[in-house]
Formats: structure tokens, sequence, C-alpha cells
């Protein structure tokens, strides 16, 4: 069997992982990239791509023998149209991607689940605090930005509106900016184990937000930004975990009743700890997501569950592995 993925954001990380357990490993990239990902002996077969269509149709070959696996920036690079024509197998939910692309939609399932999240105004009218204004989509925090009023959130709007970012404002959610640490907790479900597994956590390095933090505020004359240009480990005090499995496992159950045949595989719920160890999660991501890439030997969480090296690239592939050994490939691929 060949585990095939877009080459980009944690592809290295889950061909890697595929090759530990065995697997043919293909990735399909983009065409100036081609030269870089044939640097890694761990990866079997690199296929390039001049245009979107060719990538589309370089994913669907070969479909009976290989299962694909989706990434934060699949949607963002072939868009949700050619994504729902892939044909091949897909490792986990294919029928979450609309709900993660649209803000509105993502934060109405945390709702449901009854998980800790930030107030949201319908219209910048009702705008009465600090806000940060988002995009749909994984973006990488471009285009984010932060207001402290009505007045500013308009202006926002209209300079995203002129720049093409948005083609209406009901694009974008305004969710009120919560005050505390970022730290994005990295879940996988396994339906073979029937169990929630946490493989880590990160913080998003974001330019230029971070960087102006190490200027004194009078000479700060720019609006931060929120793009992600890397990420950084961190371990949460023990007693925040209940929390958040508590979370984790209301998101597993809610996404089943909602969203069938449910969870499967890694998701994140992306977090703000407040002072009092509260927990707010103002996004989540159905799939791996970039901040696992630290744990390329597996985290110190990993190895509760594992007792060897289990990154989440590995661990998305030792699930195939024994999904397949049990005929039950069907259980986690869509």
């Amino acid at each position: 069997m060949i585990i095939s993925t877009l080459g980009s954001h944690s592809s290295l990380q889950i061909l890697y992982g595929a090759k530990k357990e065995g697997f043919t490993t293909s990735v399909i990239t983009d065409k100036n990239r081609e030269n870089f990902y044939k640097r890694f002996n761990f990866i079997d077969e690199v296929k390039s791509y001049n245009s979107l269509d060719e990538a589309l149709d370089l994913i669907n070959k070969n479909n009976e023998e290989s299962v694909f696996i989706p990434h934060g920036s699949l949607i963002e690079y072939l868009g949700m149209d050619r994504v729902k024509r892939i044909k091949t197998p897909i490792f986990g939910n294919r029928n979450l991607f609309e709900w993660e692309a649209n803000q509105h939609k993502k934060m109405s399932l945390l709702k449901m689940a009854k998980i800790k999240i930030p107030e949201s105004f319908e219209s910048p009218e009702d705008v009465d605090r600090l806000v940060i204004v988002k995009l749909p989509g994984a973006k990488g925090g471009k285009g984010y930005f932060i207001a402290k009023n009505k007045e500013e959130v308009k202006e926002g709007l209209n300079k995203l509106l002129e720049a093409k970012l948005i083609k209406s404002i009901d694009e974008v959610i305004i969710q009120e900016y919560v005050i505390g640490i970022p730290m994005y907790f990295h879940f996988f479900y396994s339906p073979i184990f029937k169990r929630v597994e946490i493989t880590g956590m990160d913080i998003r390095y974001e330019t230029n937000v971070d960087g102006l933090r190490r200027l004194p505020t009078n000479l700060i004359s720019v609006e931060p930004t929120f793009v992600v240009a890397g990420n950084i480990p961190v371990i949460a005090r023990e007693s925040i975990l209940p929390r958040a499995f508590e979370y984790a496992e209301n998101f597993v159950n809610t996404v089943k009743e909602n969203v069938p045949p449910g969870m499967i595989g890694p998701f994140c719920l992306e977090s703000i700890v407040t002072d009092n160890l509260d927990i707010v999660v103002f996004e989540f991501s159905g799939r791996i997501v970039a901040g696992t890439n630290l744990y390329i030997e597996g985290s110190p969480y990993s190895w509760l569950y594992w007792d060897e090296p289990m990154s989440v690239g590995r661990r998305i592939a030792r699930e195939i592995k024994i999904s397949k050994l049990e005929n039950k490939l069907g259980e986690v691929t869509t």
C-alpha cells in the first residue's frame, strides 16, 4: 500500500512515519519544490505538478492502492472544489473539511460540544470590547487583525475587501480577544482502539506580533499581524489536562453526532489558558497540525501510550496498518 500526501505543511513527518511503519511513500508537490523532496530517502516517489488540476490527477492515480493523508495546506492549495473530487481514500473524515473551512460552522460545532469558547459578534456594530477578526480556512493567520472598537473593525474589514482577501464580511468571524497564553492541544481519536490520545501541544510563533514584544511600547507604531512562521514546544501543568481531555472527548462525541462517520485521527483544540487556568478554545483543526512537526520522535505524551518514538505522522500510519490487518480500513478512511 502507498501512503501519499501533498508536499507542504507536515508532509515530511507524515511520510517519515509511514516509512517507519513499512509503507511505500509518495509526495505530490509543486514543480518548484521537487528537488527539495528528492533529498529524503524515506520518500519513495516524488510526483511534481505544474497546475492544480494536474495535482488532483496525481492524487487520484492508483487510488485503489493508496491512502491519501490530508493536512492544513490541502484546501488552501487545491480549493474545496478539487478536494471534493479526490477519489483516493482519505485518512480521516473528509466531511469535516467544509466545517473547518467556515469559521461560523466551526465555532458552532465547538459550542455544541459544550466547550468554552470566546464570545462572537454577528456585526461590527455589536463590538464593545477588544476583538480579533479572523478569516476562513487555514491561512496561517494571514489577514487576521485586532480591533479595540467597532470603528476599527469596519476599517479593517474594508482593507480586507480592498485587498480581495475576502469577498464578503460574512466570511470572517469577529471574536472576543481573550487575554491569556496560547496553548494548542494535539489529540488523536482512534476508531480502532476507541480512545482519545493526547499527542503533544505547541505554541505558534507568529510574525510580527511576537517580534513586537521585543520593543518598548512607546516605539511600536505598527499593527500586529499573526502570520505563523514556526512552532514552539510546550508542556502543560498536569492539572490542566483533565479539562483538556474532557473537551477533546466532548468534541469527538459531537462530531460523531453531527458530521458522520465522526472524528478519525488527529485534531487540535486551539486554545487560550487564562490566569485562573481556564481553557478557552477559539478554534479547532480537524486533521494533523504543523505544531506536531516538533515531535518527529514523539512528544512526552505519546511515549505514555506507546513507549517508543511515535510522531503523529507515524501514529497515522500505525492506525492504517492495524486497520488493514484487521480488515477495518473503511473505519479510518472516507
